[in-house]
């Protein structure tokens, strides 16, 4: 346990922090799971209209140090292809 002011500071912010990233996370998690979950119904225009919901989302995330921005655009990236997939299939 920390025994200075300022490591009990730290460990207050780190908690604070832990939990947004963790709300997040969980949210970027749940809008792919939106876009994946169209892609396999097949249905074109809702895994558009999710893909348009989950960039920014994923953006967002990637901005405040979440995610590394790289893995994001690869997550954006090929989200993107699979949609883009469907409408010429």
């Amino acid at each position: 346990m920390a025994n200075h002011k300022s490591a009990e500071k730290r460990n207050r912010q780190s908690q604070v922090r832990r939990l947004r990233n963790k709300a997040n996370r969980t949210r970027m998690k749940t809008v792919v799971r939106r876009v994946d979950e169209a892609v396999i119904a097949g249905s074109i225009d809702e895994a558009q209209e999710a893909l348009k919901k989950a960039i920014p989302v994923i953006a967002k995330v990637a901005s405040k140090g979440v995610l590394h921005k790289k893995k994001a655009s690869r997550k954006i990236s090929r989200l993107t292809k699979r949609v883009n997939g469907m409408t010429a299939a």
